[in-house]
């Protein structure tokens, strides 16, 4: 007998549809199953024959015509597996278009009932014996990593919200309608700016800029009740934006109220560098690699948005690549046991598909350097944030191709950004919406997309990159030379930003990095130039700046 066992279906009395249930047997193969097809049309006695004959585990039957024709079928198809001893026996799933499917739940004997909008990892999950019916949060896992293996080779679907406004209320609204939709597997609260800096501080809060930018909670009950919405439909887990003070502090209160899924922390952003936070940038790195530790010691992931903070600002490839490095290195250092790799797509907006993917595998691959048995690393992918059209037509579009390309990191979260991000923030329709977009570029990736990333352009691309990376690696060590551990020396880290190592042209007039360098976009790559706009290596870069 096969391992998982077996399955039959097929399309019932005068339906000759077939497409919906041959899908479902696809999915079966690709659990494990064993299936057999009986074909469009199937008169009841010749489907009961074949069932007698095939003894299967799972039975699915299909129909897609006239509900009430449907309703005449499905009393004769239950008496007469009455008859043959079958009904009890066996699973029983039904197919069919909403209003049929709205019959077959009258009937009450199959175990499960499909209308054809479920995404394929439901359907796999309800062969292996989880009910699409079943509720509460045991039966979706509430870890994160759990959750990852339990959806596999299906990506975790997450999406930031939060409703600017003056209350919390909308936002309450928007979690309960997303995760009673079941589209999303991790709903992030974007909070506003007074959350995030000064949520043990009301004193210090501007009450004008309340909901400015994000969803504005300023208690505790308010965050219990934003995780309260969440308890419902697939239950989704939940997290946040960390804070950008009081980080250890900040990071206990969601882990205690909304049992923050993972940390996400950078080393260098998020301070007084990117006016986002009270702390200078030495002290910043320290703050950071604590809450690692923190985070760490309590066996929760750390989701690292280090470098595409360095690629919004038009950093030259090479130093997007670095600071990946750099964080992974202090990652593992301070104690991460579950590590988030980040990469954000068209950030900046300039890059090629081709180099773009060429960056995101130099980066994998000088990441992974690292990983161990105690330092897992997970892939997440999302769209730039700055990249989406106006138009939304366009966007749309661009949101479909992008989760296409990132598809190729065969990412275990896809972290969607919303198609109207260049106009305003999703409203929970918009959240559903580009969630169920992505959904259906995924599932048509995984039935097996062309290999992107062995273009040889691509694969050139990446070694160059890696080779760049490591020389300005060994710069920045050498800045060290007196550290026991220079590459996460918070001192040594904060003197490569002042020197120009670490540096980006949006970073001009900045109190702690020079800004001084000059990129342009050279065959889709963000490249370091010089005056005249001619290419140089890192070697170059490097030798000409003073310190």
């Amino acid at each position: 007998m096969h391992p998982k066992g077996k399955v039959l279906a097929g399309s019932l009395g005068d339906c000759v549809h077939v497409a919906g249930v041959t899908r479902f047997l696809a999915v079966a193969e690709d659990a494990g199953y064993e299936t057999h097809f009986t074909g469009p049309a199937t008169d009841l006695e010749t489907f009961l024959d074949a069932i007698v004959a095939y003894d299967p585990d799972v039975i699915g039957v299909s129909y897609r015509l006239t509900p009430e024709n449907a309703r005449i079928l499905l009393r004769e198809l239950r008496s007469m597996l009455e008859t043959a001893g079958v009904l009890g026996r066996k699973r029983l799933f039904f197919g069919g278009t909403p209003p049929v499917a709205a019959i077959a739940r009258e009937m009450g004997y199959f175990d499960a009932v499909f209308s054809g909008d479920e995404p394929p990892h439901q359907v796999r999950q309800v062969l292996e014996g989880r009910s699409v019916e079943e509720r509460g949060p045991e039966a979706f896992p509430q870890r994160t990593i759990k959750r990852i293996r339990w959806k596999a080779p299906y990506p975790l679907l997450r999406h930031h919200f939060g409703i600017p406004a003056p209350t919390i209320e909308p936002t309450v609204e928007g979690i309960a309608q997303i995760a009673e939709s079941g589209v999303l597997d991790v709903i992030s609260l974007g909070a506003d700016q007074d959350a995030q800096e000064n949520f043990f501080h009301p004193s210090r809060q501007d009450p004008r800029s309340k909901g400015a930018g994000g969803v504005p909670f300023r208690s505790e009950d308010d965050l219990r009740r934003l995780y309260e919405a969440s308890r419902r439909g697939n239950y989704p887990l939940l997290r946040s934006y960390s804070g950008t003070a009081d980080h250890l502090r900040y990071a206990d209160l969601l882990v205690r109220t909304i049992h923050n899924a993972w940390c996400a922390t950078s080393l260098f952003w998020f301070n007084a560098m990117d006016g986002r936070g009270p702390s200078p940038l030495a002290q910043s790195i320290r703050e950071h690699q604590a809450l690692m530790a923190w985070h760490g010691e309590r066996d929760i992931p750390v989701e690292g948005n280090e470098s595409y903070h360095w690629g919004m600002r038009d950093a030259p490839d090479v130093v997007v690549c670095a600071s990946a490095y750099l964080y992974a290195y202090n990652a593992r250092r301070f104690g991460v046991r579950d590590y988030i790799l980040t990469y954000m797509f068209q950030s900046p907006p300039q890059l090629s598909n081709a180099m773009d993917l060429a960056r995101a595998l130099a980066i994998l691959e000088l990441s992974e350097r690292f990983a161990s048995d105690t330092f897992r690393i997970w892939r997440q992918t999302r769209t730039g944030l700055l990249s989406y059209p106006v138009d939304p037509r366009r966007a749309r579009a661009h949101l479909a191709q992008s989760i296409m390309l990132q598809m190729a990191l065969r990412p275990h979260i896809v972290h969607i950004v919303g198609h109207t991000e260049a106009d305003h923030a999703a409203t929970a329709d918009e959240v559903i919406e580009s969630a169920i977009m992505t959904q259906e570029v995924i599932e048509t990736a995984l039935r097996g997309n062309p290999d992107m990333t062995a273009d040889p352009a691509v694969q050139r691309r990446k070694e160059e990159l890696i080779a760049e990376t490591e020389r300005l690696i060994e710069a920045i060590r050498a800045l060290g030379s007196d550290s026991d551990d220079p590459l996460a020396d918070p001192d040594v880290l904060a003197r490569a930003v002042a020197v120009g190592l670490l540096d980006a042209p949006q970073l001009v007039n900045n109190p702690y990095a020079p800004g001084r360098v000059r990129t342009r976009s050279i065959g889709g790559a963000m490249c370091t130039v010089d005056r005249a706009g001619r290419p140089l290596t890192e070697e170059q870069r490097v030798l000409s700046l003073e310190f």
